[in-house]
């Protein structure tokens, strides 16, 4: 259902461009942008910032920015989450993920988990929240119902290989989710999920959250673990 208000989304819409566009800066966030070709398969990384511009693919680690922050401990997600989880919770990231006017690259299928994300246990939750319309050609987010009680495609996690999305017919049976500005989707990691360029000339933004319990570890080795934002705690 719709849960943010027409104010607070062009207060989110202005700070996304004001981010984008140098306007306002934050120390510690990551930011990636469109690749060229508009292929998925060509998308820069490792680049960070690199000047004004409306083409940024996403933007990373939001919980840094107050405005963000508050939708992520906002009342409802509060209730959500606190039906899945007991205990501390966490986030492992909060982004902005950007379609821009021109049409954005496409999003594979894709699982988000496994040995990819580097932690013990996969995370469950997402809540995903239309900052502009995201009809079916604008970027809506599109589902194979059912294909997280199968688990991960691979250990690897990501990417769904092609090898697979053919054999499961996943195009034939995918769902279309069309989502107005200020509605939520409850997302579960396992679930094969993708995206496809917007054809209708305006922008789509979405802001999306992965919870999961503070007992969470990351596994990572070769640099220090990560450590993970609490959040609900305030009062």
């Amino acid at each position: 259902g719709r849960a943010l208000g027409e104010a607070e989304l062009a207060a989110l819409r202005g700070r996304a461009d004001d981010l984008m566009l140098g306007r306002t800066s934050i120390p510690g966030l990551f930011f990636q942008h469109e690749s060229a070709s508009g292929r998925y398969e060509d998308l820069p990384y490792g680049e960070g910032y690199g000047g004004p511009s409306l083409g940024y693919r996403k933007i990373e680690k939001l919980e840094r920015d107050p405005l963000f922050r508050s939708v992520i401990e906002c009342e409802l997600y509060a209730r959500i989450v606190r039906e899945v989880i007991d205990g501390p919770v966490v986030i492992y990231r909060a982004v902005l993920f950007t379609k821009p006017a021109s049409g954005g690259s496409p999003l594979p299928w894709h699982q988000d988990g496994g040995q990819f994300w580097g932690l013990d246990r996969d995370p469950t939750l997402q809540i995903w929240v239309a900052i502009d319309d995201a009809p079916e050609g604008g970027g809506a987010l599109e589902f194979l119902p059912g294909s997280h009680a199968a688990g991960l495609a691979t250990p690897l996690g990501g990417v769904v290989p092609s090898a697979l999305v053919e054999r499961e017919r996943a195009a034939e049976r995918a769902v279309a989710l069309p989502a107005r500005a200020g509605e939520v989707l409850l997302v579960h990691n396992h679930v094969w999920h993708r995206s496809r360029p917007t054809t209708l000339g305006t922008p789509r933004r979405a802001f999306t959250v992965c919870y999961m319990t503070a007992d969470t570890r990351c596994r990572r080795k070769k640099r220090a673990p990560r450590e993970f934002v609490r959040v609900f705690e305030r009062g």
